[in-house]
């Protein structure tokens, strides 16, 4: 049993956790007293007594703890004051979700009842331990990802969302904290009366929406990414004084697989990326060619567990942070890469990985209408939009395709617009199939959308199309536009560091470039020795999802030459 602290009134916290972590025996292990006399070693005892907090929601936790003795009750509270009892732990059991392997802030608060003992293991000794115990870190491993993943479902920490929830800021940063396996809480201040009065009390205009509650109260007016991921701890100072080995930019599955097989042969690595990981690929709702996932995962899905890896290598991933330039001189042996907040994060060698951008078509009025009904990817917010609905989706890809199937499941019809005649060329011939399958799903082809409108101030109301065989304009009423129409290389960053780039903006590498005396280099290495570059921004590489992994393994070997490690272990 447990007390509710707003009322006094027990409340069964068993019965409540077995609601909401439906994988109790995997999320909440218990260890035996031979496992905890093995991990001993990692961490230090510490005692705790009555109504003392072991960790605090939006604070840095201090690492994982192990209970000897005693027991710690797990509570939520958000910025509104509410405080809802969750789960009581004993013990045997360790305290922690994956947000402790690199030390971030805390999702709930945990307080001792009665006097406890625990054993104490920092981030970088949980790391360790996860390492030098393979059965035993396996079972750890499983369950922060697992309690991870049950806070996202019920919807516990994190902040609290306020505004209309088909709002285009809503849905931005849902999209964001979706994206980044955070947390987090809607309220529709049409129906719940704390966010009405908080509406009427910080925002009266609807410029200002969504607000958002931090945890420690802070209410802040339409964010931007980067103010969230300050106001929520997501952001950390990076280290003044430290030289990385490699530095990353960028976290899609090229980078995301630099980062896991550079930690874990000893590098140190620091990866940032601008708004997610996981890259385009993140954003993709199915794949289901990739090897070794018969029965298809999500592009989220396969990208969390990737991040969740580098992080268990002891990766430091950076987002929302942008790379702003690259400083190639190596003064002092290291090359400067400048973030969008100023600091400079100094590493011995530099893999580009920044990937590419969503491509915007050349449509009357589509600025105006970017998060007010186009959309660039397809997730389950999107696809809320689109229930029962009309909606026009453009390209003839495979990141196309796959997202046609999935909002054919969700939209009333799926105009798929192709500017060509066929999809043979370029979608692979399973999703043809399937499409060609899926009844509510229409191919357009040779026609392009031309232009948008809607009255002034409004979301999206119609789509001009224009066959490009007669010239002949059609209008269809469309609140929904979905854009998979390609992407260009994210690399003017790297303007003015000498790296070699091809004319469309891929950058250059292997062959194409020479050393000085003559020397061909790496095939993964640009025009700059000690910078090198992987998946899609890389000139000539295959735009694929195994390929962008393949390519992201593949660099290491190149790294550890440039650093001159010889010893260095087969991958």
């Amino acid at each position: 049993m447990g007390i509710d602290p707003a009322t006094g009134i027990k409340t069964d916290v068993t019965a409540a956790a077995s609601v909401m972590f439906p994988r109790h025996e995997q999320t909440f292990p218990e260890l035996t007293a031979a496992e905890i006399a093995r991990m001993r070693r990692f961490g230090e005892v510490r005692s705790y007594k009555h109504g003392e907090k072991l960790f605090e929601t939006g604070k840095p936790g201090p690492g994982m703890f192990v209970i000897l003795s005693g027991h710690v009750a797990f509570t939520q509270r958000d910025g509104l004051g509410h405080v809802t009892p969750l789960i009581d732990q004993g013990p045997g059991q360790f305290l922690a979700e994956i947000g402790q392997l690199s030390g971030r802030a805390a999702l709930v608060d945990g307080h001792a009842e009665g006097d406890v003992e625990t054993l104490l293991i920092p981030p970088a000794q949980l790391r360790a331990l996860l390492v030098a115990e393979a059965s035993l870190g396996e079972r750890i491993m499983r369950a922060l990802i697992l309690r991870r993943v049950s806070l996202i479902q019920g919807g516990v920490g994190g902040p609290v969302l306020i505004g209309p929830s088909n709002s285009s800021g809503v849905i931005r940063l849902q999209g964001f904290l979706t994206r980044n396996g955070y947390p987090h809480h809607l309220l529709d201040p049409a129906t719940d009366t704390d966010a009405a009065e908080l509406i009427a009390r910080y925002s009266p205009s609807p410029a200002d929406w969504p607000l958002v509650v931090a945890a420690d109260g802070t209410v802040l007016r339409n964010p931007t990414e980067s103010e969230l991921a300050r106001a929520m701890g997501m952001i950390r100072a990076i280290a003044k004084d430290k030289i990385y080995d490699v530095a990353i930019v960028g976290s899609g599955p090229a980078g995301l697989a630099t980062a896991v097989y550079a930690a874990s042969e000893g590098l140190s690595v620091a990866a940032c990326d601008a708004r997610a990981f996981g890259g385009q690929a993140g954003a993709s709702a199915r794949i289901e060619n990739y090897l070794g996932f018969p029965t298809g995962i999500s592009g989220l899905a396969l990208m969390a567990r990737a991040f969740n890896q580098a992080q268990k290598f002891g990766a430091d991933v950076m987002i929302p942070v942008s790379a702003t330039s690259l400083d190639c001189s190596r003064d002092d042996g290291a090359f400067g890469l400048t973030l969008d907040d100023g600091e400079v994060l100094r590493a011995k060698s530099v893999v580009v990985a920044s990937g590419a951008r969503y491509r915007r078509p050349e449509i009357e009025n589509l600025e105006k209408f970017d998060g007010r009904g186009v959309w660039y990817w397809a997730s389950p917010i999107e696809a809320r939009l689109c229930t029962e609905q009309e909606i026009v989706l453009v390209g003839g890809g495979n990141s196309a395709g796959q997202a046609a199937v999935f909002l054919a499941g969700h939209a009333r019809k799926v105009h798929m617009v192709i500017r060509g005649g066929g999809l043979g060329a370029s979608m692979s011939r399973y999703l043809i199939e399937r499409i060609e399958a899926t009844p509510n799903i229409e191919l357009v082809f040779n026609t392009e959308v031309v232009g948008l409108e809607a009255a002034e101030d409004a979301t999206l109301e119609r789509v001009r199309l224009r066959s490009r065989l007669s010239g002949e304009e059609s209008t269809m009423e469309i609140r929904n536009l979905f854009l998979f129409v390609g992407a260009d290389p994210a690399t003017g960053w790297l303007d003015g560091c000498g790296v070699m780039v091809d004319r469309g903006g891929f950058v250059v590498t292997g062959a194409q470039c020479k050393k000085g005396d003559g020397q061909s280099v790496s095939a993964l290495e640009t025009s700059v020795p000690g910078v090198f570059a992987v998946g899609d921004v890389r000139s000539g590489s295959v735009k694929r999802v195994g390929g962008a992994i393949g390519e992201g393994a593949q660099v290491v070997a190149a790294l550890h030459g440039f650093l001159g490690d010889t010893s260095r272990p087969a991958l």
